[in-house]
């Protein structure tokens, strides 16, 4: 009986592995199809974007003549700053509850 047994475990691990690693590899080439297609479309939109001439930014230009370029710096460096606020606060946050989930 022991012999038997010992035959049909390995059998059965060995199915189950192979049914994982097979969707595993489908995944991955679901991933690989898109990947491919993503990267085709960079390409192809480079090369729509060099077709296009060269111009110079007026906006810019206009907000560096009248002195807004340092309110527009000034906006996006707060905007910037709050999110990285945000961003170290949510981390103190979840380090404090996985401590005291690890903790229990």
């Amino acid at each position: 009986m022991k012999i038997d047994s010992e035959l049909k475990i390995p059998f059965i691990l060995k199915s189950f592995k192979n049914s994982i690693y097979q969707k595993h590899q489908t995944r991955r080439f679901k991933m690989l199809k898109k990947l491919k297609f993503l990267c085709l479309a960079m390409v192809f939109s480079l090369n729509i974007q060099a077709q296009q001439p060269v111009s110079e930014v007026e906006m810019a230009d206009a907000l560096r003549a009248n002195g807004m370029i340092y309110v527009v710096v000034l906006v996006v460096s707060v905007v910037m700053a709050g999110f990285i606020a945000y961003l170290i606060a949510t981390d103190r946050k979840v380090s404090r509850i996985e401590k005291e989930l690890n903790d229990k």
